[in-house]
């Protein structure tokens, strides 16, 4: 008898649903909305920022801020809209303060981007700044020396790349290697790899310790 086929669409409602009555960390007691994600739910490019912020808790929507800006800046430079992504962040609710958010709660937050990435099934993946990077990545190796590659990962491809905010702080270079970035991704897209996008690579092996559940976002 053949399995019923799953509906990624209605699956992701279903997650949906589930994320915003979640309780599973302290951040469920301070946050005004839940920002699950927004953006194309099959879409070929999905990007995977660190948390949400004032303007994202209040609107309940990821990169809605000076951010997100930004970012459908740099996707107009590609010939990509915000409608064309999938946006999603590695915990759902603000951290007071915008505070970084704390390991116990990535670690209760993972699942939902895991299976929010599964769902999805995006060629490539983006991820913003530290957080996402060293997540996915699975390594404590920091975000200055990871981004500038597409890596192989899960049978997709992950490009790491500093966060828009970085590049708003007001360092021109941030801005530049962001475009780069960016401009690889399109090459991934355009089926490029190996020529003018440089050369795609495995993941940098993670540092000893860490939380062992973050083996293999996938494979869990």
């Amino acid at each position: 008898m053949t399995a019923p086929s799953v509906d990624p669409v209605a699956e992701l409602k279903i997650l949906e649903t589930e994320a915003l009555v979640c309780t599973m960390c302290e951040l469920s007691e301070s946050r005004t909305q839940v920002v699950f994600g927004s953006g194309d739910p099959q879409a070929n490019l999905a990007f995977v920022g660190e948390a949400p912020g004032k303007r994202e808790d209040e609107e309940g929507l990821p990169f809605v801020g000076p951010s997100g800006q930004l970012l459908e800046e740099l996707l107009g430079e590609i010939g990509l809209t915000r409608d064309a992504v999938y946006i999603a962040n590695v915990v759902k609710c603000r951290p007071p303060g915008n505070r970084d958010p704390r390991p116990n709660e990535i670690d209760a937050c993972k699942g939902y981007l895991r299976t929010q990435l599964q769902l999805v099934d995006p060629n490539v993946v983006v991820t913003l700044g530290n957080f996402s990077s060293k997540l996915l990545l699975n390594t404590e190796v920091g975000i200055t020396k990871l981004r500038g590659t597409a890596y192989e990962w899960w049978g997709r491809f992950l490009v790491p790349t500093f966060h828009p905010a970085a590049a708003l702080r007001g360092r021109a270079q941030v801005l530049e290697d962001l475009r780069y970035d960016f401009s690889l991704v399109r090459d991934i897209l355009d089926g490029n790899l190996g020529t003018e996008a440089g050369t795609e690579e495995e993941a940098p092996a993670s540092e000893p310790a860490g939380d062992p559940q973050q083996l293999g976002l996938f494979g869990q």
